[in-house]
């Protein structure tokens, strides 16, 4: 039995090194395909009139799954594999393109790119057919746009910014093997795999964790949804750049909601992120989680009514952290600096104070996990084939640099490896890792009792703790006042004179970036993340936000808005 058992398992270590093999041979023919297809249309293309000075191939192969169970039932079970192949292609110059900005359109940055399908399997006459078909198409489509910058120049005022459309990066090359998923449903689970997804193992713990809202007869939703999978990426481009290399993640998301008696929603969330299946939580550990969600819901229930406020507050870690992606991370952006519809917040900050002393503020690609919290927003190369690079914006409450993609603006030439997209869009500045430092903090206890003092000083009746938050979103256009809005979750009054503190519901964070920063008196010693997925004018791109809790001397809140339907006729079965 024993000499049978080493013979099965040396023909299944056998299995996985061919396929091995002969996955990277297929991958090997698919960048030969590209590499031959680029040159090809290089050359030629060079015989036009107006001939491109640049053209990128990027492929995106994704493998991924994603279950969902509600009320303890499977709702959906679904495999997707796919490649996208994305094409930029800019004719004109370095300095001017098809790329520029044609004032007066409303799309700047936010068009989609030229991408198309390809075969899975690597026929190599079949991809490059598709590619010289594609590449034909995006061309023609250069020289329309180019041509309408060109008009659109001849007639517009001068423009405040005159730097290049296009920046001159040094070349790189990469390569790490491409990885796929293995189940160990399929395969020997003995066997070593580079990224296991066992979809028999997650399908029972969803079973199993939504199953408990069964019990809890004014739940009116409830899911646990699991995601994980592989993004093999191969970049190159005429300047000499080739880039190979996976990219993994695995994500757990649970979302329950119910409502008040009012008719007014309730919704919490909780998720979980890692790049490998088996560095996620545990059962118990989600379990635990789900529990407390449950119980902290129901209170919201009977949660009185905040009413709108002017005061001081505390932001929790992750509060804070979506905080400053939202009112800081999408202003400082670079491509907006270009923009001459957008609000340029900071574009003569340079050198100014603009948050306390000491706080500073950084996105940090290359940080992959913080305290033992693994990043989403990490990667080695963004979308346009630059490294990505650790950005000191604000130092010590001076600010000193935007994020920047390959789109300069004066005073800043260069890409500091922020030009990020989702698969199918144009690459624009996009934040990454954003991580507030301070470095001057007190605990927890103390920054509370800060807060009941700040508020005894403004003669209110308590401040604020806002301690979870689902997301928000900014606007940076001229046309609409430059407010933000975050959306609270769990948020509670502090009494000043002692009382217990109060869950309250019914709110919404709001505000202006440039008062609320002036207002920021202290931070914790206790850093916490938010990962998510940030959806902006180049697509969904995986972040964090990672910050201590701050307490600000003033911040508004305004009533949210509430449903007005009546609840349910009949109870629940």
């Amino acid at each position: 039995m024993k000499i049978k058992s080493k013979a099965i398992n040396l023909v299944c270590a056998i299995l996985i090194i061919s396929i091995h093999l002969t996955a990277n041979a297929q991958n090997e023919n698919l960048a030969n395909a590209v590499k031959k297809e680029l040159q090809r249309s290089m050359t030629e293309l060079k015989k036009e009139q107006i001939p491109p000075y640049f053209i990128s191939y990027y492929i995106t192969e994704t493998e991924s799954n994603q279950i969902t169970a509600s009320f303890g039932k499977i709702e959906t079970n679904m495999e997707s594999k796919f490649r996208l192949l994305d094409i930029d292609l800019r004719v004109g110059s370095y300095n001017f393109d098809n790329k520029h900005i044609v004032r007066g359109s409303t799309n700047f940055g936010s068009s989609g790119m030229p991408s198309i399908n390809i075969p899975l399997n690597d026929d190599e006459a079949a991809i490059r057919n598709l590619i010289w078909t594609a590449t034909d198409k995006a061309y023609k489509s250069a020289i329309e746009s180019y041509e309408k910058a060109l008009s659109n120049q001849a007639v517009k005022i001068a423009e405040e910014d005159t730097s290049s459309d296009f920046s001159k990066e040094t070349p790189s090359q990469f390569s790490e093997p491409f990885i796929h998923k293995y189940y160990p449903n399929n395969i020997d689970k003995n066997a070593a795999a580079p990224f296991m997804v066992d979809t028999a193992k997650w399908s029972g713990i969803l079973r199993r964790l939504s199953g408990k809202f069964n019990n809890y007869k004014w739940l009116y939703e409830g899911t646990v949804s699991f995601t994980a999978g592989v993004r093999n990426k191969f970049y190159t481009n005429s300047e000499g750049t080739e880039l190979k290399f996976p990219e993994t993640y695995a994500r757990v998301f649970v979302s329950v909601k119910t409502k008040a008696d009012d008719g007014m929603s309730l919704p919490l969330h909780k998720s979980y992120f890692a790049f490998k299946c088996e560095d996620l939580p545990d059962e118990a550990a989600i379990t635990k989680d789900i529990d407390e969600m449950l119980v902290l819901l129901n209170s919201l229930r009977s949660a009185p009514l905040a009413t709108t406020f002017s005061g001081p507050a505390i932001l929790s870690g992750e509060a804070s952290g979506v905080f400053f992606h939202e009112i800081f991370g999408h202003r400082v952006e670079g491509h907006r600096e270009k923009d001459p519809t957008s609000s340029q917040t900071f574009k003569n900050s340079i050198g100014t104070r603009i948050l306390p002393d000491f706080m500073s503020v950084v996105f940090d690609p290359t940080c992959k996990k913080l305290r033992n919290t693994e990043l989403s927003g990490y990667y080695q190369f963004d979308d346009e084939g630059v490294k990505g690079q650790k950005v000191v914006s604000v130092k010590n409450g001076i600010f000193e640099k935007f994020l920047m993609s390959r789109c300069p603006i004066e005073g800043f030439p260069h890409s500091n490896g922020h030009g990020r997209k989702q698969a199918g869009y144009n690459p624009v500045t996009r934040q990454s890792n954003l991580i507030v430092e301070s470095s001057k903090t007190v605990n927890t206890t103390e920054l509370k009792k800060m807060l009941v003092d700040e508020a005894k000083k403004q003669n209110k009746e308590y401040g604020l703790y806002f301690e979870k938050v689902s997301g928000g979103f900014t606007f940076t256009t001229r046309y609409i006042p430059n407010s933000f809005n975050v959306t609270p979750l769990v948020v509670y009054k502090i009494y000043v004179d002692g009382r217990p503190d109060e869950l309250v519901r019914g709110v919404d964070l709001i505000g202006t970036p440039l008062s609320t920063f002036a207002n920021i008196l202290a931070a914790d010693d206790n850093i916490e993340t938010f990962n998510g997925i940030c959806g902006a004018e180049s697509g969904g791109v995986p972040v964090s936000a990672s910050s201590p809790s701050i307490l600000v001397s003033t911040i508004e809140v305004q009533k949210k808005v509430k449903s007005q339907a009546k609840l349910p006729i009949l109870p629940a079965p």
